[in-house]
């Protein structure tokens, strides 16, 4: 492999998350703001990494009898991109040869986040649950041999009832781990289709000076059902970790707390005592005391 390929920094980390591979723990809570790791590591005992680089920022601790990294990845599905292909690289590539071990590790991604609500019947400061991530970003379509992790059902009914011009890329679908959402779905967390974005105006229906290409896609996606599935939210990760956990055998699940409903206009400002009650729902969920 070209070192331009696998790019590892002067004492061998990871180029972007300068981790090595025993810096991350086989369970990883993802979150977007680096300043969240802070807040949500003060629920971690035993310390014994505390790294950053950028945006990316990473703690692994224990909680209970478990290990977890805590990482924070930035904004958008570009960032995901170099998120999920480095934690991969650090625990199924050996990285002083750049050949893929024979024995492959699978992690467990939880992204914790917020997001904005599509319906008016999801209040905010609920929290979602994503069964299906569909990607209005172009991300999936750089990779090869992604045909077979994709739900084309639900993008081509999207595709229709939104009048989809070609001058944007086509939308693609990626279900939740199948484990991980059963998990968390006696939870009571309101579950359903997350719509990731590539930017948060004009992909998410916000207009500020510029228009819009379409005025009603957000009251039409909140008005979409799926096999009995509505449209909850939009935020701008998920596609990308979803798809990418699929094609590199891990697993993945986003939960979102919903900061802003578009459909009424409610905000909620102070929003970081939810961050921490629903972080630690999702810590003792996927760390149970045994």
């Amino acid at each position: 492999m070209k070192k331009t390929e696998l790019i590892k920094n002067s004492d061998g980390s990871i180029f972007h998350l300068h981790l090595l591979p025993d810096d991350i723990a086989h369970k990883i809570i993802v979150v977007g703001d680096p300043g969240r790791v802070d807040q949500l590591s003060a629920l971690l005992t035993n310390i014994r990494v505390n790294k950053g680089n950028r945006e990316f920022r990473t703690v692994t601790g224990s909680f209970g009898y478990d290990e977890v990294s805590i990482i924070s990845s930035g904004i958008g599905t570009d960032n995901i991109d170099i998120l999920m292909n480095e934690l991969d690289a650090l625990v199924n590539i050996d990285l002083s040869t750049g050949e893929p071990k024979k024995d492959l590790t699978q992690l467990s991604i939880i992204r914790l986040g917020t997001s904005g609500g599509l319906n008016s019947s999801i209040p905010a400061g609920s929290t979602i649950i994503t069964e299906i991530a569909v990607g209005f970003d172009s991300l999936i379509h750089f990779y090869g041999g992604y045909d077979w992790i994709l739900e084309n059902r639900i993008t081509n009914m999207l595709v229709e009832y939104l009048e989809w011009p070609d001058t944007l890329s086509y939308p693609y679908a990626v279900l939740a781990d199948k484990e991980l959402y059963e998990m968390f779905s006696s939870e009571g967390f309101t579950s359903g289709i997350t719509i990731s974005t590539p930017g948060f105006y004009a992909p998410q229906g916000r207009r500020i000076r510029l228009e819009t290409f379409d005025d009603e896609i957000n009251e039409l996606l909140g008005k979409f059902e799926f096999a009995g599935r509505k449209v909850q939210n939009y935020e701008m990760e998920s596609s990308a970790i979803y798809a990418l956990a699929r094609l590199l055998g891990h697993k993945a699940l986003t939960i979102c707390i919903v900061l802003g409903n578009r459909a009424t206009g409610e905000f909620i400002n102070d929003h970081e005592s939810l961050i921490l009650e629903t972080g630690r729902k999702v810590l003792s969920r996927l760390c149970p005391e045994i």
